[in-house]
């Protein structure tokens, strides 16, 4: 149900002012935040990769034969891979805010609690910025999406389902809505305190303008932004370069490329940005902030930005509203702005070294303890927030791949079911985990014999786009800039195929019953119906084999973990080799676990995919004894855990 504000907002026209056309509200019923966000399950998805609502007007991909799904072009040529590329890279493929709530079941089921929207704000209508990060208006949802009405029933059917929301914000840059002096784009960068002269807005096609801004197409809006100041017009420089702790240093005040960077010193900036947000909050009823580019704002700049958006949800009932930093530059960077930022940020993105670590582990490619060592809070890298498990929301995959490969974790899978390993390690180590859409159909791109046929494949110009495929499988993605947004069907460009999975178009792959998807969801209920897997603390567990001495194991064996909550402890096999069996004996709490107790197993996600228990080691519900060395040392004995598999056991069924 739409709030009051909502209500009367809705009503009237699209504001041009935040401050003279919106008087925010206090002291008004909300959805509630939860208690603790580790308790939840985050799903990112990109709205224009992920549904369009329509997929009842499409066939479900046939994985065995994709060929099927690769039509001919509209010149009646054979597929190409390179214009199926283009299409990925540079076109917007159709996906909208109403697709996302058609598939909020499909989500439920899953056992997701929190959606991460991609964001929603209006874009320049003649570019094809499908991922949202080059805003013209901060006021208005992007018509490629829907309407501002369309973002709030969304948020309002998933809270009626129990799922929260959060929106994907920038404070740090607006989209490229003027030029600089002689129209150019990308002039080279000029240190603080030089910057170049205004040189022209651009008009609703891109063009220079030198009259007043007044088109709600035009320029940027709200008119708070439209004072050439607000812009550090510092031009393109190196994204990298100087120091954390310096207010003016080069990766604070460079052009995101063409976008342009705000000067957030300047008079009312950050304020005015500030209360853009809040309108969002109090629009929509969403439960937090993905943060982006926080790295490229002052420590002060994000205090005061973070602060004061956290009061306002406190003003009107949000209590724990998230807020979560995307820092790039590794993991010293994250822990430097939690550090730093305190209490006014919640968490920071593990995208960092700590991702690219995860999957290595997961591939078997690399010991479990080079992961687990990230948690310890002696690491000089992550530091001692990663005891605190609120401070930090686990990534496998994402849309930038910052660090490492620009490419799936799955392409070069042995099997669909090693996502499965990686996504176990995710849901039951400390954190808040965070799924990427597509993870639960094991996206994985092209074939590798096709790979050769991708420009830019994991490298070069806009290699991230093999991250985004459009999930719905759109026959063909839109014309490219303002013929793209044409309400017939003309709006679609028919000499593109769609950016359909594993390379196709046409087909979708929203598969219930698939067994990446079904694997996910029996761990996600086990987490759910155990505290002791979200709130534990963690050990990770030595191993013994043929009556060896218990050791950590090494790259390709099976992974052990414990999650201790009280007298509680959950037990947590991953075999990281993705096509042999493994086992071993695994060390138990001696003092939870006494003489003539057992465990029990609540998790075989072999048993989940496959719907039996009849041949599987270890079977949901058996009992393992917990045996005694004659030191003391307790254990259990895990054998024939299949390749990628995953079981989880505890003392207290």
């Amino acid at each position: 149900m739409a709030s009051l504000f909502a209500s009367q907002i809705l009503q009237r026209a699209l504001p041009r002012s935040i401050r003279s056309e919106v008087s925010l509200p206090r002291r008004q019923r909300y959805y509630p935040s939860p208690a603790d966000w580790r308790d939840e399950i985050l799903y990112f998805l990109l709205i224009d990769r992920f549904s369009d609502g329509q997929e009842a007007n499409r066939p479900l991909l046939d994985r065995k034969n994709r060929p099927a799904a690769r039509p001919p072009g509209h010149d009646g040529q054979n597929w190409r891979w390179d214009r199926w590329a283009e299409s990925g890279a540079f076109r917007w493929q159709g996906g909208t805010l109403k697709g996302v709530e058609s598939k909020l079941e499909y989500l439920k089921t899953l056992g997701i609690s929190t959606i991460w929207l991609s964001p929603v704000f209006k874009q320049r209508g003649h570019l094809d910025t499908f991922h949202g990060y080059g805003i013209q208006h901060f006021l208005d949802v992007d018509p490629h999406f829907g309407t501002r009405k369309d973002l709030t029933e969304l948020v309002a059917a998933a809270h009626q389902k129990g799922i929260r929301i959060l929106l994907d914000i920038i404070f740090n840059h607006s989209g490229s809505n003027w030029n600089y002096p002689n129209g150019e784009t990308t002039p080279a960068f000029k240190t603080f305190p030089e910057r170049y002269d205004f040189g022209s807005w651009l008009d609703k096609t891109g063009q220079s303008t030198s009259k007043p801004i007044n088109d709600i197409e035009e320029g940027i809006w709200p008119q708070e932004l439209q004072d050439p100041d607000c812009y550090s017009r510092a031009g393109l420089g190196d994204l990298g370069s100087g120091s954390l702790d310096d207010p003016h240093a080069e990766h604070k005040r460079t052009d995101f490329f063409t976008l342009r960077d705000f000067d957030l010193d300047y008079d009312s900036v950050l304020s005015n940005l500030a209360e853009c947000y809040k309108y969002w909050i109090a629009l929509t009823d969403c439960d937090g902030f993905r943060i982006d580019t926080l790295k490229h704002v002052t420590f002060e700049h994000g205090r005061n930005f973070c602060g004061t958006i956290k009061e306002f949800a406190a003003n009107i009932g949000k209590m724990n509203f998230l807020l979560v930093g995307e820092v790039a530059g590794g993991d010293f960077a994250q822990d430097r702005y939690l550090d730093v930022l305190g209490r006014n940020l919640d968490a920071a993105l593990d995208i960092g070294n700590m991702r690219p670590t995860l999957q290595y582990v997961a591939k078997g490619l690399t010991p479990a303890h080079a992961y687990f060592a990230g948690f310890d809070p002696g690491d000089t890298e992550m530091g001692s927030h990663r005891n605190i498990g609120q401070r930090h929301v686990s990534i496998l995959d994402d849309h930038d791949h910052v660090t490492g490969e620009k490419i799936r974790f799955s392409s070069n899978s042995a099997s669909d079911q090693q996502i499965v390993a990686a996504v176990a390690i995710q849901l039951f180590t400390l954190g808040i985990p965070c799924i990427y859409y597509g993870t639960e159909q094991s996206f994985a791109g092209p074939e590798l014999s096709e790979r050769q046929f991708l420009p830019g494949y994991n490298g070069g110009d806009h290699a991230d786009r093999y991250l985004r495929e459009a999930m719905f499988g759109p026959l063909h993605p839109r014309r490219s800039g303002l013929a793209g947004l044409a309400t017939d069907s003309g709006k679609e460009d028919l000499f593109l195929p769609g950016f359909g999975p594993f390379g196709t178009a046409g087909a979708h792959c929203f598969q219930t019953d698939f067994p990446t998807y079904q694997r996910i969801a029996a761990l996600t209920a086990l987490r759910k119906q155990f505290p002791v897997l979200r709130h534990g603390r963690q050990y990770l567990r030595a191993i013994s084999n043929f009556d060896a001495p218990f050791r950590f194991a090494e790259s390709g064996e099976i992974i052990a973990w414990s999650r201790i909550l009280d007298d509680e402890e959950a037990l947590c096999i991953v075999n990281a080799h993705g096509r042999e069996i493994r086992g071993g004996n695994v060390i138990v709490d001696a003092n939870l676990n006494p003489p003539g107790s057992e465990m029990t197993v609540k998790v075989n996600t072999y048993e989940s995919a496959n719907g039996t228990s009849a041949t599987v080691a270890h079977p949901v519900d058996s009992h393992l004894p917990v045996k005694r060395l004659n030191d003391g040392t307790a254990f259990v004995e895990i054998r024939n855990v299949q390749p990628s598999e995953v079981l989880v056991l505890v003392n207290h069924p």
